[in-house]
C-alpha cells in the first residue's frame, strides 16, 4: 500500500502517541519504551506519516521487513539500529510483522540538567539517513539487548529523586555503544567506504578541472554529500575514521593540488588561479594555500621553476 497523502500526525508528547498507539502511558512523561513482543499495536492510521517532538531509538533484532524513516527505506534483515531525531518524520507501517524489537521515546528536557544536553548535538547517528543505519553483530546485540533490559527494569520502578539521573546515565551508555559500533562499522565496511573516498576525490578533481567553481564558488561538504547520495554527517563521521580528515580538508586538500597544477604548469597570476578556483578574493586563497603548505603561492612557483 502505497503511504497515505494525508497531513503528517504531529505528536509533542509521549503520552499521546502512546495513546494513539493504544498502548499505556509511559510512567515517565519524558521517557517510554515500547517492547513490541508485549505490545498490540492499534493499526489505525497504518501508512500515515508521524512528526515527533522528541527523540525515537529503534532496536531490532530479527526484523525481517523494513521501515521507512523520512524518504527512504531500510531493511533490518540483519538487525540492528536507526535513529530519530526531535521534528523528523516516521511512517507508521501497515504490516503487523514490523512491530518487532524496541522502540525507545525521549523527550529533550529529559536532559535539560544534565551535561548530555550539551552532547548529544555529537551523537552524528541522529543526523544520519535510513540507509545509514547501524547494523550490529550478535555479540553487539546482545550488549545492546542488556542495556534496553536495565532501561526497563528501571522504567518499571517507581519513580524517585534517583530516577532521572539513571536513566539519563542509561541513554548515554546506549548512545556511547551505538558510537563505537559505529566506528566498527566503518572500519568492516572499509571497501564500500573506500568507494565513496574514490567517488568524492573524483568529483572534486573533476569539479576544478572543469571550472565549475568560476561560477558555482567552492563547493561544500553539502554539495559532495548530495553527490554521494549520503547524509552529510554519515559523510563526515565516515571519512574522520577512515581517513583522519574532515570532508572540508578533503576539499581543501584536492583544491592545493589543483592550485600546485595551475601555478607549476600555467602562466595564470595568483588572482586568477584564485577566481578559477572559486575564491571571491585572492587573499583567501594565498591565505588558504600558506595554511596548507606552510608556503606561500608565489614562492611555491618559484621554487618550482
Amino acid at each position: 500500500m502505497e503511504p497515505s497523502s494525508e497531513a503528517a500526525l504531529q505528536f509533542s508528547s509521549i503520552t499521546d502517541l502512546m495513546r494513539h498507539m493504544g498502548l499505556q502511558p509511559p510512567a515517565h512523561p519524558l521517557i517510554g519504551l515500547v517492547n513490541y513482543d508485549q505490545a498490540k499495536i492499534d493499526m489505525g492510521d497504518a501508512d500515515r506519516w508521524f512528526v515527533l517532538d522528541f527523540y525515537k531509538i529503534s532496536f531490532k533484532l530479527t526484523y525481517k521487513g523494513s521501515i521507512r524513516y523520512g524518504p527512504g527505506t531500510y531493511d533490518f534483515k540483519e538487525g540492528g539500529m536507526a535513529f530519530l531525531a526531535a521534528g523528523q518524520s516516521v511512517l507508521k507501517s501497515s504490516d503487523p510483522d514490523d512491530y518487532e524489537g524496541y522502540a525507545l521515546y525521549f523527550h529533550k528536557e529529559l536532559l535539560d540538567r544534565h551535561p548530555l544536553a550539551q552532547r548529544i548535538h555529537q551523537y552524528g547517528f541522529f543526523s544520519y539517513d535510513v540507509s545509514e543505519a547501524l547494523f550490529l553483530s550478535e555479540k553487539e546485540k546482545q550488549t545492546m539487548l542488556t542495556l534496553f533490559h536495565a532501561i526497563s527494569e528501571e522504567l518499571a520502578h517507581d519513580i524517585d529523586q534517583f530516577s532521572e539521573e539513571v536513566l539519563v546515565s542509561q541513554i548515554e551508555l546506549l548512545m556511547n555503544h551505538s558510537n563505537r559500533f559505529y566506528n566498527r562499522q566503518f572500519q568492516t565496511r572499509k571497501n564500500l567506504h573506500h568507494d565513496l573516498v574514490t567517488k568524492m576525490n573524483s568529483w572534486l578533481e573533476e569539479y576544478f578541472d572543469q571550472q565549475t567553481s568560476l561560477s558555482g564558488g567552492l563547493p561544500s561538504p553539502q554539495d559532495i554529500a548530495m553527490h554521494l547520495n549520503v547524509s552529510q554527517r554519515y559523510l563526515s563521521d565516515m571519512l574522520k575514521a577512515i581517513t583522519g580528515k574532515t570532508t572540508q580538508q578533503h576539499i581543501h586538500l584536492s583544491l592545493i593540488e589543483k592550485a600546485k597544477m595551475l601555478l607549476s604548469q600555467t602562466s595564470l597570476t595568483t588572482a586568477e588561479i584564485a577566481y578559477r578556483l572559486g575564491f571571491e578574493h585572492p587573499q583567501s586563497f594565498n591565505k588558504l594555500f600558506r595554511q596548507r603548505t606552510n608556503i606561500s603561492p608565489i614562492l611555491f612557483r618559484r621554487e618550482v621553476k
